[in-house]
């Protein structure tokens, strides 16, 4: 199934821009109860203003504020930047560190957004198990654990680590484009043939076409 879901998604990556550790730490924080599109958005105004860690540290909130608010939650997002930020500071002279046990000490990081900056800031394989993930994986009947962490290993168990990174973009655009929570395209899926959850939605190759997406949400 992964090897087909790699097929369908060639440029299956994280959907968060970011030009180094510190930008998709903050970007994936960000990103709680949004979309990737729209923390994109904001992405090149926050950090042209707080470039690193120190900076972000030392920001007025209300400037803060002000930059995050299209994204919901601001007052509570610009909490988390701030805190995050400082301990990046205290901590760790202002350098996200590249490990997993150091990164979920960090105010607001757990192990998914722990996962997504060691697997595509720093190369090493993580799970990222958000909603898309979990769903998918208990569809397909992979498991049914419906914990995170549980899910993680899990999951993690099945593939070999060097997959596991690339395993969480194919499943994760497949959830966004194809395998819809309410009504996923089913008959426009590649992997329908070994799918146990195959007809929860529109079998008919036209119908479910119109469900496809061709990118995550906005």
């Amino acid at each position: 199934m992964d090897r087909v879901l790699a097929e369908t998604y060639p440029d299956a990556k994280c959907e968060l821009d970011f030009d180094d550790p510190f930008q998709l730490l903050v970007v994936t924080v960000l990103s709680a109860q949004t979309t990737d599109r729209r923390v994109n958005a904001v992405r090149p105004t926050l950090f042209a203003a707080y470039p690193d860690a120190p900076a972000m540290a030392a920001a007025r909130r209300e400037d803060l504020e002000q930059i995050v608010g299209p994204l919901g939650f601001f007052r509570a997002k610009t909490d988390a930047l701030l805190k995050l930020s400082a301990a990046l500071v205290e901590r760790y002279d202002g350098q996200v560190p590249p490990r997993l046990d150091d990164l979920v000490t960090l105010p607001g990081v757990g192990r998914k957004t722990a996962n997504v900056v060691l697997g595509n800031a720093f190369g090493i394989p993580g799970i990222t198990v958000d909603t898309h993930f979990g769903r998918l994986v208990r569809r397909f009947g992979w498991t049914t654990e419906t914990d995170p962490v549980k899910a993680e290993h899990a999951i993690g168990a099945m593939f070999p680590a060097r997959d596991w990174t690339m395993l969480s973009h194919h499943v994760i655009w497949h959830g966004r484009r194809v395998c819809h929570a309410k009504k996923p395209a089913c008959g426009a899926c590649t992997i329908a043939r070994w799918c146990p959850s195959y007809g929860e939605g529109p079998t008919d190759p036209e119908e479910a076409a119109k469900l496809v997406k061709t990118q995550g949400p906005a």
